[in-house]
């Protein structure tokens, strides 16, 4: 009899512990339990992942998605590196997400900054990557909300390719210096040398727009002609498209900076950033390679920093620019490269006016070279 009382007894005393136990829980509330997941999650497993006990509300909201972050500033993989910094803020609020099954869009130039074989180069300090939603605008000149570069910085961009000769040799003083600039092509231009273009993309330029035939916007029949104006900016950014046959930027940048109001917010819509520079070259009224580097130069050691505008049409720049690279790293200016976080969307309409365009492209023309014509004898 009395073994029985004891068992009892032993029975009442852990029955009543874990009564104790479960109203201690419930008094806690719904917070202890979340802090009991999050002790037993297992290894492996993410301790970013809310758990399933977690009400939805508790979760924090999406920031706002920065208009220029640093994607990369080393040259040598960083695979415990830091979040990219922000370094300004778009006014609007973020996008929502994709879903999970819709694609990515593919950035249209390269965001690793690539290993550098020549120890005379200058090559590239960071990667700055653009949120082009809603057309902001770049270049102290006219702009001066989205100052991104720090003291020493320089940002490399050449208007009006591309053009035989003058392109390439810019490339390869870009290459041999394993640094990246951004090129802001004329349509016509493209269409009549579209490997050139391809090519500017293949070496990790990224690749923007400077209108079909660079006309001034500003003036007539243009400025008061919306449609004609629009239509100038479209049919260059289908034709850069065509001819780099793949992502290209969604850049822009206006012919003689003259930058139209209505034209601007029409950017907007499109989701095309609008580029001014910081620093005018004037390389098209320079007749030698030496007068090229003094303006860049002289400019540069006043402002400190600086996008620097120039053009690959232009031979004098073209010869100018390996010069021009040294003084830089002798200055000790750092290159820096812009990428989009987005590629650009032709509108089908503009994309069958440059078609047009190619009088003579017809169904006389399709067969490949390689079908058409064979050495048979050297």
């Amino acid at each position: 009899m009395r073994v029985v009382v004891i068992v009892f007894a032993a029975l009442m005393t852990l029955g009543l512990a874990a009564f104790g136990v479960v109203a201690a829980q419930r008094a806690a509330g719904p917070e202890s339990l979340i802090a009991l997941a999050v002790h037993v999650i297992s290894p492996g497993q993410s301790n970013n992942a809310a758990p399933a006990s977690q009400p939805v509300a508790t979760q924090a909201a999406r920031p706002t998605t920065p208009v220029v972050q640093v994607e990369q500033t080393t040259s040598a993989a960083q695979p415990n590196a830091p979040a990219p910094t922000s370094l300004a803020q778009n006014t609007a609020a973020a996008p929502a997400a994709p879903a999970a099954s819709a694609p990515v869009p593919t950035p249209p130039a390269a965001k690793a900054i690539p290993a550098c074989d020549n120890p005379n180069a200058i090559g590239l300090s960071r990667v700055v990557e653009i949120d082009t939603t809603g057309g902001p605008a770049f270049g102290t000149e006219h702009f001066k909300q989205y100052d991104f570069l720090r003291d020493k910085e320089v940002v490399l961009t050449f208007d009006d390719g591309p053009w035989p000769d003058n392109t390439p040799m810019v490339l390869k003083a870009l290459k041999d210096n394993c640094i990246k600039a951004t090129f802001f092509e004329i349509g016509e231009h493209a269409s009549w040398r579209p490997d050139l273009s391809r090519e500017v993309a293949a070496a990790g330029m990224t690749v923007g727009n400077h209108t079909w035939s660079h006309k001034d916007l500003a003036k007539n029949p243009y400025a008061k002609d919306i449609e004609l104006a629009k239509q100038e900016i479209e049919m260059g950014v289908s034709a850069v498209h065509m001819a780099v046959g793949g992502p290209t930027a969604p850049f822009f940048r206006f012919p003689d900076l003259q930058q139209p109001p209505e034209l601007m917010a029409y950017l907007g819509t499109r989701n095309i950033a609008i580029f001014s520079t910081d620093i005018d070259t004037f390389d098209f009224k320079l007749r030698k390679p030496d007068d090229v580097i003094k303006s860049a130069m002289t400019k540069l050691a006043k402002n400190g920093k600086g996008i620097l505008l120039m053009h690959d049409f232009q031979h004098n720049t073209a010869e100018a620019l390996p010069e021009l690279l040294r003084q830089l790293k002798a200055g000790g200016y750092k290159i820096v490269h812009m990428v989009p976080k987005d590629s650009i969307t032709t509108l089908p309409k503009y994309d069958d006016m440059v078609r047009a365009q190619d009088k003579y492209s017809t169904s006389n023309n399709t067969r490949p070279e390689s079908s058409v014509v064979k050495t048979i004898n050297e």
